[in-house]
């Protein structure tokens, strides 16, 4: 089996712990307690491993049945950003009177720990898109117009900062760059540019980068066919894949949608590819295990408009449509034969402990199986009433908590542990 760059990682540090706790068991660590699995931090965009997938099982459907129980509420302005969780802390972004906001807030009571603001237009759908991420004692975190920041994650100082469009001379999509930041090993990526940009995560230095050009919504993903890491970028009309290391570009497939939309991820599973898109266009699964990717077959009932699809055991789930109707569905990964649709509306989702979490953009939530077997609601309830505003980023969940926002920035904090 082919595990993507970032699964590799995950994997290494949970063997890592099992290795551990057997040692401890064995007495190999003296009177040390055996250490006890705990779900990973959500540090960045789609979770610990980047594919919108955790195996937090610290958490009860049931408690999403009827009315959520809310711990804490907050506003971080205008946006679309997600939350990343890390420690005891929360971080996400927002736009207030025309200045971009990183916030960093307590986990436990939502109350600003520390902010970091600067001159950013709010733009057309008001606020940041990118979603940061934490890694190492820094918050890298990507702005609509191009700033790249790496701040300290204790206090929100400045450690560097890049301006993407005026450094790099790397265009912005019609609706801002929406890239959250990547960490690959030394590197943090972002797509700017034509086929992306790679930048020296501890000093800010670029490693490598287009040459001008201008890219597309989604966020670099990591894959590592054989022994080869690699990462894929949407540009502006086409997938391509280049080398990590070097930027070197290996392989693109012209695929191109309504207003050059390209928002949702590609799905990654050894030697293929999936790609989707909103405006009708749905999806193809490529092949690129001789260099140049094939069509293996297409899928016209899943167009993601800008929502990435969930791989779970070897089954792809995703809403297809555009803001304001679209339904969830289940397919082969395989074939992509249709197991199974449900009409949710337009919304976003994840998978924790092998069930659907899934945020429509009215603010009402799903949970169900993860199954292709058919649709199985575990629970719904109303949590996040949207009042004007739009549901559109993912929900995560972590440490028993799921947080949600909208585009208004309203934040909450909901109690679903066991």
């Amino acid at each position: 089996m082919m595990l993507t760059w970032r699964e590799r990682r995950v994997w290494c540090a949970l063997a890592t712990w099992a290795l551990l706790a057997g040692m401890a068991g064995s007495g190999a660590l003296g009177q040390a307690a055996t250490p006890k699995a705990r779900a990973p931090d959500w540090s960045g965009w789609r979770g610990p491993n980047g594919t919108g997938v955790t195996a937090d099982s610290n958490w009860s459907p049931a408690k999403l049945n009827g009315k959520a129980e809310v711990v804490w509420r907050a506003n971080v302005g205008d946006g679309y950003s997600a939350i990343s969780v890390s420690g005891k802390n929360v971080f996400t972004m927002g736009n207030r009177d025309g200045n971009d906001v990183v916030c960093c807030l307590s986990g436990g009571s939502g109350e600003e720990v520390w902010t970091h603001s600067y001159p950013c237009a709010p733009g057309s759908y008001p606020g940041p898109r990118a979603t940061p991420v934490i890694d190492d004692g820094r918050v890298y975190a990507f702005s609509r117009e191009g700033q790249l920041f790496c701040l300290e994650v204790d206090t929100g100082k400045v450690v560097w900062q890049k301006h993407c469009a005026r450094d790099l001379k790397a265009g912005a999509p019609q609706w801002g760059f929406a890239s959250s930041p990547v960490i690959a090993g030394e590197l943090v990526l972002v797509n700017a540019g034509d086929h992306g940009a790679a930048f020296n995560r501890k000093t800010g230095s670029v490693v490598w980068a287009s040459d001008g050009g201008i890219g597309n919504y989604s966020s670099a993903v990591l894959f590592s066919p054989g022994d080869k890491n690699q990462v894929a970028f949407f540009g502006k009309t086409d997938i391509q894949a280049m080398d990590l290391a070097t930027g070197k570009k290996l392989w693109s497939f012209p695929w191109q949608t309504s207003y050059d939309v390209m928002a949702a991820d590609p799905i990654v599973s050894g030697n293929r590819m999936f790609i989707s898109s909103g405006y009708k266009k749905g999806g193809v699964m490529l092949d690129f295990a001789k260099g140049s990717p094939q069509e293996v077959w297409t899928a016209p009932n899943m167009g993601t408009q800008f929502s990435s699809c969930v791989l779970f055991e070897k089954h792809l789930y995703g809403i297809d449509g555009n803001a304001g109707s679209g339904a969830l569905r289940c397919l082969d990964f395989d074939s992509g034969k249709e197991k199974w649709s449900q009409n949710v509306g337009f919304g976003s989702l994840i998978i924790a402990d092998g069930k659907l979490i899934v945020l429509n953009e009215a603010g009402r939530l799903f949970v169900a199986e993860a199954s292709p077997t058919g649709y199985k609601e575990l629970a719904h309830c109303e949590a996040l009433p949207a009042k004007g505003a739009k549901c559109w980023t993912s929900p995560v969940l972590c440490k028993g908590r799921l947080f949600l926002r909208n585009s208004k920035g309203d934040v909450v904090s909901i109690d679903v542990s066991k």
